[in-house]
């Protein structure tokens, strides 16, 4: 299996448009951060998780020319605003895009994405399966099994996301004890961490740590950060040495089953 960080950057990117902070002016590559998704290759069928704002340059760079189903964790514009490019998959695949997600979800994108789900349709509009799912009620893309997590973004119900043995979890702020024993087992476990301080629907990174050590993968990976964090270059050498500071274009790769 292939874990791919296409970004890892909270819902305005790093750098933020007008920002003039160290971390937005920071000229490390590691410090520049797409709005938050992954890309997930196990057995030769490609997976992606959330498609936002920065999908098509996402994409391109990583150079995927076939995609089998998006995965979303909830309806939020850093998550969803880039469905309308799947139009280059439905091309070049000849067939609809399978996004799998909650009905309250594919509500949501039948409202922003209107014209894709109209009767009379303008030519080349994108083409979408909706597929609803349930949490922690696991499904199966092409053969590999899929297991969606509940977790909270404050009051918002969402998704994480476990294929085989990497867990994927982004916008919480709380994981019940139940959803915890979905985790267990994982050997990767990748997890959001907005910045050090409070936040009402994010994890912080003492928060975040705090889940790493609960479940106690053999590794871990924080996303889903603002520059608020801090720089990568002071930040990575803080953390334990079984967590790893994402950041956008990082491969995983891990060899064990995906059932």
């Amino acid at each position: 299996m292939m874990l791919t960080f296409l970004g890892t950057g909270t819902s305005q990117g790093v750098p933020m448009i007008g920002c003039g902070c160290r971390v937005c002016r920071s000229s490390d590559s590691r410090d520049k951060r797409l709005r938050t998704s992954s890309l997930i290759e196990a057995g030769g069928v490609a997976l992606a998780i959330d498609a936002g704002p920065d999908f098509r340059a996402q994409m391109l760079r990583e150079h995927v020319k076939r995609l089998d189903a998006i995965l979303l964790t909830h309806e939020h514009t850093d998550h969803v605003g880039g469905l309308d490019d799947v139009r280059a998959f439905n091309y070049f695949m000849s067939r609809p895009m399978p996004v799998y997600a909650e009905e309250r979800v594919h509500r949501s994108l039948r409202s922003i994405f209107a014209y894709a789900f109209d009767e009379n349709k303008y030519p080349g509009s994108p083409e979408i399966e909706q597929v609803a799912i349930r949490a922690n009620r696991p499904f199966e893309v092409r053969g590999v099994r899929v297991t969606p997590i509940r977790t909270m973004h404050a009051r918002l119900p969402v998704l994480g996301f476990r294929v085989g043995n990497i867990a994927y979890i982004t916008d919480a702020n709380f994981v019940s004890e139940e959803s915890k024993l979905l985790l267990q087992g994982c050997e990767v476990l990748v997890v959001n961490a907005l910045r050090r301080e409070p936040h009402p629907s994010h994890f912080t990174l003492s928060e975040a740590l705090t889940l790493i050590r609960e479940v106690n993968p053999a590794h871990a990976y924080l996303t889903h950060a603002s520059h608020q964090l801090g720089l990568y270059a002071e930040v990575q050498p803080t953390l334990p040495a079984n967590v790893t500071l994402a950041y956008d274009g990082l491969k995983v790769a891990t060899f064990t089953d995906t059932a």
